[in-house]
C-alpha cells in the first residue's frame, strides 16, 4: 500500500442520479500540476481497487476534489457513490497526465472542451493563476446530455468570481459555454457541431477558432476525444505528440487507452 495515501472524505455532493463529486484531505507532500489525474480507490475484498480520476481541485487548494459518474454495477463506482463524510479512500502518490498547459505552444486563447466528467481537469485549470498568465482568454466548453449534468454550472458563473486574488481575472478572461444534447437549453447540440458550424464562437461573440492564435485541450469519452480532435485537425491544429512535446492541442491519453 506504499503507493497510496489514505485520505479522509470531507464532503460529498450528488448532482443528480448519475453524477456526484467528493472532496478529501490532502497530504502536505502531495504535489500535482493542474490537469493531472491520479489513481483513487477503495480496499475491496482486502485488495486496493483503483481507477484513474482527474483532480478537479486547483493545485493551491488544501483539499482534493473528484467528479464521478454513478455506475450501479461498476466495480469501483458502485462503492464510491455511497461515500459518507469521514470515510477513507486511497489516493495514489504519483499524479500524471497529458492534459497540462505546459504541453501547449504559446497562443492568445485557450479552449477547454470537456464532455460529462471530462469537465473535472478543467475545473482545476480554470482556477490556476498560471492559466491566465499564459492566455489572454480562456473558453470553457462543457457538453452533457442533460441540464442536471452540468456540474459546477452555478459555481463557474458566480462563486469562482469571488476567489480572492483571482476572481477579477477570471471575470475578465473566462468564457463559459455549456451545451446540452437531450433537453431544451440555451445552447443545444454536441461540442463537435458547435465547432464545425461555428455556432459556439458566434454565440460567444468571438473570432473563429484559428491554430495561429488558439490552443485547445480535450477530455471526455474515447468517442468524444476522437471526434473533437478530428474537428480541430480539419482546422489545421496539430496535436501534442506526448508529455513534454508541445502542440496546438492536447488530449487526456490515459482515458483514450483505458
Amino acid at each position: 500500500m506504499a503507493a497510496f495515501e489514505t485520505c479522509r472524505v470531507l464532503s460529498v455532493h450528488h448532482w443528480n442520479d448519475t453524477l456526484f463529486s467528493f472532496t478529501t484531505t490532502r497530504e502536505p507532500s502531495f504535489r500535482f500540476e493542474s490537469g493531472h489525474f491520479v489513481m483513487i480507490g477503495l480496499p475491496i475484498d482486502g485488495k486496493p481497487l483503483m481507477r484513474a480520476y482527474s483532480i478537479a481541485s486547483p493545485s493551491w487548494e488544501e483539499h482534493l476534489e473528484f467528479l464521478s459518474i454513478k455506475v450501479q454495477d461498476g466495480a469501483l463506482t458502485k462503492h464510491l457513490q455511497n461515500l459518507k463524510v469521514g470515510d477513507e479512500v486511497l489516493v495514489g502518490r504519483k499524479p500524471t497526465g497529458t492534459l497540462v498547459i505546459s504541453d501547449l505552444l504559446p497562443a492568445k486563447r485557450l479552449f477547454l472542451f470537456g464532455s460529462g466528467t471530462g469537465l473535472a481537469p478543467f475545473m482545476s485549470i480554470i482556477r490556476d493563476p498560471d492559466t491566465y498568465e499564459r492566455f489572454e482568454q480562456v473558453v470553457l466548453v462543457h457538453g452533457t446530455r442533460l441540464v442536471s449534468e452540468l456540474a459546477y454550472r452555478d459555481f463557474i458563473a458566480n462563486e469562482m468570481l469571488q476567489i480572492e486574488g483571482l476572481g477579477e481575472e477570471i471575470a475578465a478572461k473566462l468564457l463559459y459555454y455549456p451545451t446540452v444534447t437531450r433537453e431544451p437549453f440555451k445552447n443545444e447540440g454536441r461540442i463537435t457541431a458547435a465547432i464545425s458550424t461555428g455556432k459556439m464562437c458566434k454565440d460567444l461573440g468571438i473570432d473563429p477558432l484559428d491554430p495561429l492564435t488558439d490552443r485547445a485541450m480535450i477530455c471526455g469519452s474515447p468517442e468524444m476525444l476522437k471526434d473533437t480532435a478530428t474537428e480541430l485537425d480539419k482546422l489545421g491544429f496539430e496535436v501534442s505528440a506526448g508529455i513534454g512535446q508541445p502542440g496546438d492541442y492536447v488530449i487526456e491519453r490515459a482515458f483514450v487507452e483505458r
